[in-house]
């Protein structure tokens, strides 16, 4: 799982490197006592400000000026500068803020590597350090995690879904809410991946649509109640949502354990005495330090970015905010997770003159940086697990005993009524009244999962569905034998992995009886 997560983070740090590799990034915290820290980055042209060259050449051009202000800088060496200085505090570091500045620094260590041209001699030997230098990145990440300050601990009782409550928010407060909300289990966590939905919606003529995965393992139909009339604020709630599951969240004579923990916790109590988990906007007030990334010359080659301070970003709502309601034990957000969510901010009073941009890398925030867990460290920016390992019957079974449906407390004392027939038809309602259509996907299982108890639990299902959308009018569809014998697809017999869920996706997307919503802002999640 590990091997995995620093896998996914060096991919999306490749992703924040190359936005980062056009533009000049601010930090917050302190810059770091080391010798090497500001001599390395100065040169006689960027001392001087755009207007003190033009008052002195007013016969310039303004091209001619950008030719002029274009000394070519040795991406390797400056790369090298930053490094030193990350590896240099890292032996002093021993606080949330000290590895904050430590990954900046080799945030800007990457971007200059990178920028090695590909003609370059050093080339080869630049990528190799690029793979190192974020190795470093990830480390110096986990370190402020584990060295974070601690917040409230008021919890659900139920770590992921407070680390899905506290990573929603702060989606909201960066992009706004979404447009299509996946809720379910760890069926849907699993086997509903938001970005590809996204991508082939686009690619189906829907492009734009803002798409984020909420479901937490363990939830049933009362969970899934909760989290949608209890939970969330009414201007949180999407244009339309999409239940993904299967009929083990709807059997009421099984123990609901997950959502008993739920109800009995410190969060559902402040619930119900008119208390909702928010975000907190507050930010220090604290003067950034800037950074200089590598831009491009004329002649393809790199130079440093402009620097001022004459208009520090001061955060507001697209920094990192800080949930009041904080989870106990997992990590949240690395720093490259979230260097596109920030908006670029001219420095120059004279935006003619000077087009360096100021965007900032790490803003000092109150967020608890907790623990890292393995599962919240393997859920992406948009709320979805990502799993590649494939089901494999003839090796499965070698580690784990096989249980029938008959001896699956899934299925113990089946029930399609009860509380939880009650809970999902409180949904329906609840998304009818607000307009908000609603999908339910009755997801793919695997041939070894369906033995004679589990397929007859499924028939009972399926009709069930079949009959309560046309009397309720929400949407049915049923993918549950659909690739019954594509192994490849899932990561065990009931749980579909990242290429399965690309497939539903793609389904999804491509169904033309699904009338998807038109994006409510043209703000986009990346």
């Amino acid at each position: 799982m590990i091997r995995r997560y620093i896998a996914s983070i060096l991919k999306r740090t490749c992703a924040a490197t190359a936005l980062l590799a056009l533009t000049l990034g601010c930090s917050s915290t302190k810059p770091p006592n080391t010798a090497a820290t500001s001599g390395s980055i100065e040169s006689p042209v960027l001392a001087q400000s755009p207007t003190s060259l033009l008052a002195k050449n007013a016969n310039l051009t303004q091209k001619s000026l950008s030719a002029a202000s274009c000394p070519q800088n040795d991406a390797f060496t400056e790369s090298v500068n930053f490094a030193t200085q990350a590896s240099n505090l890292a032996q002093s570091a021993n606080s949330k803020q000290d590895w904050d500045e430590v990954a900046t620094l080799w945030v800007q260590a990457v971007a200059w590597m990178q920028a090695v041209p590909p003609g370059s001699p050093k080339r080869a030997f630049a990528e190799k350090k690029v793979i190192e230098y974020m190795k470093n990145l990830v480390y110096s990440q986990q370190q402020a995690g584990a060295n974070g300050s601690q917040a409230s601990t008021v919890s659900f009782s139920s770590d992921l879904l407070d680390e899905k409550l506290e990573l929603y928010l702060s989606y909201v407060a960066a992009v706004g809410p979404p447009d299509v909300l996946i809720v379910g289990s760890s069926r849907a966590l699993q086997g509903v991946d938001p970005k590809q939905l996204k991508q082939s919606l686009a690619q189906n003529g829907r492009p734009g649509l803002k798409v984020f995965n909420f479901s937490v393992n363990g939830a049933t139909a009362q969970v899934v109640d909760f989290q949608l009339r209890r939970l969330l604020k009414p201007d949180h709630l999407p244009q339309m949502i999409v239940w993904a599951d299967g009929v083990r969240g709807f059997n009421s004579g099984r123990d609901d354990r997950t959502f008993n923990s739920i109800v009995d916790s410190e969060g559902s109590q402040l619930l119900a005495a008119g208390v909702r988990p928010e975000l907190e906007f507050d930010e220090p007030n604290v003067i950034p330090q800037c950074y200089r990334f590598p831009q491009p010359c004329p002649n393809n080659t790199f130079r440093r970015a402009r620097a001022s301070v004459d208009r520090p970003f001061r955060g507001g709502q697209d920094a990192h905010p800080a949930i009041k309601f904080m989870s106990r034990g997992v990590g949240i957000l690395p720093v490259a997770e979230n260097a596109a969510r920030y908006q670029l901010k001219p420095i120059a009073a004279n935006a003619a003159t000077q087009k360096a941009e100021l965007i900032p890398v790490w803003q000092p925030t109150t967020v608890a940086m907790r623990q890292v867990s393995e599962l919240a460290d393997s859920i992406d920016s948009n709320g979805f697990m990502p799993i590649s390992s494939r089901y494999n019957p003839n090796t499965y079974y070698r580690e784990r005993a096989y249980v029938s449906g008959q001896y699956d407390r899934d299925y113990e004392n089946f029930n399609l009524g009860g509380k939880q027939a009650t809970a999902f038809n409180s949904v329906v309602a609840f998304t009818k009244a607000r307009k908000i259509p609603l999908i339910f996907v009755n997801l793919p299982l695997t041939d070894d999962y369906l033995d004679g108890t589990r397929l007859r639990a499924e028939q009972q299902f399926r009709q069930r569905m079949n009959q309560l959308s046309r009397q309720k009018g929400f949407a049915f569809r049923d993918l549950s034998q659909r690739w019954p014998g594509r192994n490849d697809y899932f990561f065990d017999p009931s749980h579909l992995n990242r290429f399965g869920a690309i497939a539903v996706s793609r389904l999804l997307a491509a169904d033309s009886s699904i009338i998807w919503p038109r994006p409510k802002s043209r703000r986009s999640d990346g």
